[in-house]
């Protein structure tokens, strides 16, 4: 059964929506962080994806306290991405409450030392994001395009033993179009053992569904929850 997984995004205190990347145009909705949580975990949800975009333009976190604050007053598994760039980043997530960390920017341009986030922590604990649109991975908040091919980066880790990807066609993030559902048959196809979670375009239970048929291990949604499209009593089906 697919995972369903909440996502909350930090940007000067406030709970903010990117559309397709730009992380200098944001929606921001009238919603506390910490309240917010509380709520998916009063619902049964029992992960939570939490972007720091201050740390992502920065590139080191800035929003830790966010996640101690959502790990003193929830139970939720947090999995914390945004502005992880050096050694003293990763152990202070997890150090802060954390469970996991999805990786991004250092997975393309310092691939050794993001191999050895994945040695000293675990294959569990380490996410792979490979963001892409139209399949040339992006990096450094989306802002920079590595001309490096999705599929490519993706094997390169899978043949190393990375076990979780998280991939978001930012064409679709935060448009309510609906996921890329033919990229995740293809990267499921290729490796079927990968635990991909899909990201973006999410509009409601109907998409879940149907990532489910395909085989996807989890979905990230947000706006459509905050604008309303979908409820969360409607995910108590993957609960």
């Amino acid at each position: 059964m697919i995972e369903v997984i909440p996502s909350i995004a930090i940007a000067g205190g406030k709970v903010v929506k990117t559309v397709k990347g730009d992380i200098d145009e944001l929606i921001v909705y009238d919603k506390d962080p910490i309240e917010l949580a509380k709520e998916f975990e009063d619902n049964g949800l029992k992960r939570l994806h939490l972007i720091d975009l201050d740390g992502a333009k920065q590139r080191k976190i800035i929003n830790y306290h966010i996640i101690e604050q959502i790990a003193r007053y929830t139970e939720l598994k947090i999995d914390f991405s945004g502005g992880i760039t050096r050694d003293m980043d990763i152990r202070m997530v997890f150090e802060s409450g954390a469970s996991y960390a999805t990786v991004a920017t250092v997975a393309v341009h310092e691939k050794e030392k993001f191999y050895s986030w994945f040695i000293t922590y675990g294959g569990e604990r380490i996410i792979l994001a490979a963001d892409a649109l139209n399949k040339a991975v992006l990096t450094k908040g989306w802002q920079k395009d590595t001309h490096l091919n999705l599929m490519e980066h993706i094997n390169h880790y899978h043949h190393r033993g990375i076990k979780y990807v998280k991939t978001t066609e930012i064409a679709r993030d935060g448009t309510l179009l609906g996921p890329a559902f033919e990229l995740y048959k293809e990267i499921l196809e290729e490796s079927p053992e990968l635990k991909i979670l899909a990201c973006g375009g999410i509009r409601g239970i109907e998409d879940i569904e149907k990532l489910n048929e395909i085989g996807v291990f989890g979905i990230i949604f947000s706006k459509s929850y905050y604008e309303g499209k979908l409820k969360l009593k409607d995910l108590a089906k993957f609960l």
